[in-house]
């Protein structure tokens, strides 16, 4: 951690990154891989060094441990020169191209590269502030869930997200009672259509956690020493509690450009090539929202995957030549408990008579397949899996060359990441369903015979 951060021995510009998470570490590495003159700092009073964000709840589990999810060694950032600030950001004048630091001297830039992530919501709850509330983001986050919930009897978890499930999956691992509150029909029910709602809400209510679907939280209760005591729904309960973990979504950080010349809206605005209305300032990551987004993508991106590849773009931009940012067919996956989750294109919760849509779950009913295609095309729009581990650059292909859902069903055993896909007869069951519901006469092959059917 470098104790001035003025000094350099390098000559080249100064390339200040505020925020070591994925995006901005991303970008820092392939910046250095194509300018060795380039100063560059990376910013967080957070953690010393980057570590995966996505591994937080394993360190909780006792999984793993802090070194565990340090992708890279301490020696690496020296070795790289990249030199890390480990403090935080209180201002910015960017007149002067300026930071002031919260115990460090401030440091100047010639340009700025803002990758400071995400915030966890509330939502103007009755207690909210109350010590045992809170969300799940950051390292310090993982630490004060350590210590609100040492001598924790029950928890309660607001919000059917991911966040939320992975939160309740952390609480019962310590044999604490979870009661989860959504409230919509289904978990995720926002995102996901019935079928796949309705195959999560099963499995959650089989690892003993109490999920209460149509549920909202009204008001956090105080036990009359400023901690948790409990909560009252919308509909009149109260559940005795010491512990609330609020999972209702992030929201890009942001304030510390309130009232400042720098534009935002629900984050900071940038266009294709992530700049923002100020020269020589760059937003990328969770806090970066597309003035324009690319067709049928999200115009702020939250996920670890859509960071690496905006730290990637914005460095190849800043040092070869500008490129904007495509980054193809919309890809997320995720874990409930113990089912794992894919997703590719735009899968919606509910469509309209434009798409058709091809479902099939297998009759234990933790795992199944939904593909999306256009009613008067058949070209493939989205797939859902879950209990299935697919190719990514399968799907991709197939999305971005517009195969129809016929020309995928026949190549299906491509898509297989593991083996097991295609021998335990999933791609038979699927193309049978596919027959049933749209009255089609796909052939179904066995194994020998499909690979015959594929060379030929």
């Amino acid at each position: 951690m470098s104790d001035n951060p003025e000094k350099s021995t390098s000559k080249g510009r100064k390339i200040v990154i505020i925020g070591n998470g994925i995006a901005g570490v991303t970008c820092a590495r392939h910046i250095r891989k194509r300018d060795s003159a380039a100063q560059i700092f990376l910013i967080s009073g957070e953690t010393e060094h980057f570590f995966s964000r996505t591994a937080l709840m394993y360190l909780y589990m006792g999984h793993m441990k802090y070194k565990n999810i340090k992708p890279y060694e301490d020696y690496f950032w020296g070795k790289n020169r990249l030199q890390l600030v480990y403090d935080w950001v209180t201002g910015i004048d960017f007149e002067e191209k300026t930071l002031q630091l919260q115990q460090h001297d401030s440091i100047s830039y010639d340009t700025l590269i803002l990758a400071t992530g995400s915030v966890a919501n509330k939502y103007g709850w009755p207690g909210q502030d109350l010590q045992g509330v809170q969300g799940l983001y950051s390292y310090q986050d993982l630490e004060q869930m350590e210590a609100n919930t040492i001598s924790c009897k029950r928890a309660v978890v607001v919000g059917g997200g991911l966040i939320g499930i992975e939160m309740a999956e952390m609480l019962r691992s310590r044999d604490i009672p979870v009661t989860f509150l959504v409230r919509e029909e289904n978990f995720w029910g926002n995102v996901l259509p019935k079928e796949e709602a309705q195959l999560v809400n099963r499995h959650v209510l089989e690892h003993h956690i109490d999920l209460k679907l149509v549920y909202e939280l009204k008001e956090i209760l105080d036990d009359g020493t400023g901690k948790v005591g409990g909560v009252v729904t919308s509909a009149g309960e109260r559940i005795d509690c010491q512990f609330v973990g609020l999972a209702v979504g992030v929201s890009p950080n942001i304030s510390l450009f309130k009232d400042t010349p720098l534009e935002t809206n629900r984050g900071i605005l940038v266009d294709e090539y992530f700049a923002t209305n100020i020269p020589d300032i760059y937003a990328i990551g969770d806090c970066a929202e597309f003035r324009t987004p690319v067709v049928h993508r999200r115009s702020v991106e939250q996920t670890w995957y859509t960071g690496r590849m905006h730290g990637e773009t914005l460095a190849y931009s800043l040092t070869q030549k500008p490129v904007p940012y495509h980054p193809g067919a919309w890809f997320n996956s995720a874990k409930f408990l113990d089912i794992e989750y894919q997703t590719y294109g735009v899968v919606p919760a509910r469509w309209g008579d434009e798409l058709q849509s091809l479902y099939w779950e297998h009759n234990e009913g933790k795992i199944c397949f939904r593909a999306m295609f256009e009613a008067d095309t058949k070209v493939l729009t989205g797939v859902n899996a879950f209990g299935l581990r697919l190719r990514h650059d399968f799907f991709d292909k197939a999305l971005r060359n517009g195969s129809t859902i016929e020309e995928v069903l026949a190549r299906l055993d491509k898509a297989d990441f593991n083996g097991e896909f295609f021998d335990k007869g999933y791609q038979q069951d699927i193309v049978r369903a596919y027959n049933e519901q749209f009255d089609a006469s796909l052939p179904v092959h066995k194994k020998k015979g499909l690979f015959s059917f594929l060379r030929s």
